[in-house]
């Protein structure tokens, strides 16, 4: 049986409750999804006539998330981006948290990269089935603060797996020198998912050049999921080292955020281990 403590300001992971290790899949069934803090966005004007739900409290977030972690309950590991870590627009609601207890994720974590009191939390976040060994917050180099990169390891000495989760930069400029930050962390390992809100599309120039600079297999094109009522871009990703498989790689319609999830299933080589 393991037994994980509560939070501290310090960035301890957590376990929602005691959790007995079960043995883990050899395919794991994996999704990245901007949540957009749980404000649902239908129409480009919403940006302007519901402005005032990105920092007032708003009735609606709390059952925007309920349907979003029923979504979420079949996965092992999901990634977030915008997700608020409890503020006065969340009504002081960490929702890495509350999406956990529903989605009944025993492990979860945020990595705030814009704290702006009580106002808002801006946060990447991450539920998983399995408890990392470790987990390390990167702060992404810019010329504007407030994007980050979590790192997760899995599994022991050996073989591990590693899982990134970012939410990169508007600018091109900032993104190509966030990229190259994380293509140094890419290449100290062998096992990589690397997943997030890139904001930039899968031909794009930046990405053409992370994956040149890499072991990172080709991204799947053309899987769009922005804006979610009509989407058409493609800046939501997940990509994989060389070494691991992919399939059923899929958006799925659930216009819950402006952003789709996506979700793809991975296997894993025999020698690597989710519990060390």
């Amino acid at each position: 049986m393991t037994v994980l403590s509560h939070r501290t300001p310090e960035g301890a992971f957590t376990a929602l409750d005691p959790v007995i290790e079960r043995d883990p899949p050899r395919v794991l069934r994996v999704m990245s999804y901007n949540i957009q803090s749980g404000l649902e966005t239908s129409r480009y004007h919403h940006y302007f006539t519901r402005g005032w739900r990105h920092f007032w409290p708003s009735p609606s977030r709390e059952g925007n998330l309920d349907r979003m972690s029923h979504m979420l309950h079949d996965y092992d590991l999901v990634g977030l981006q915008e997700v608020d870590a409890g503020s006065f627009r969340t009504g002081y609601v960490n929702q890495v948290e509350y999406l956990a207890r529903r989605g009944t994720f025993p492990y979860w974590y945020y990595q705030t990269n814009r704290n702006l009191g009580r106002i808002a939390q801006h946060s990447n976040g991450l539920l998983t089935r399995f408890r990392p060994a470790s987990i390390d917050e990167h702060a992404l180099p810019g010329r504007v603060p407030g994007r980050g990169a979590l790192h997760m390891r899995f599994g022991g000495p050996g073989e591990a797996l590693n899982v990134i989760i970012v939410h990169l930069a508007l600018s091109r400029r900032a993104r190509m020198t966030q990229l190259g930050y994380l293509t140094d962390l890419i290449n100290d390992h062998r096992h990589v998912i690397v997943m997030g809100d890139f904001n930039c599309h899968s031909r794009s120039p930046e990405f053409a050049r992370m994956v040149s600079c890499t072991e990172l297999l080709e991204p799947v094109h053309d899987l769009h999921t922005f804006p979610s009522w009509k989407p058409h871009r493609n800046i939501d990703h997940i990509l994989l080292s060389e070494s691991l498989d992919v399939s059923h790689v899929r958006v799925l319609d659930y216009p819950l955020s402006d952003h789709l999830p996506i979700t793809m299933d991975v296997a894993l080589p025999d020698g690597v281990q989710l519990i060390g």
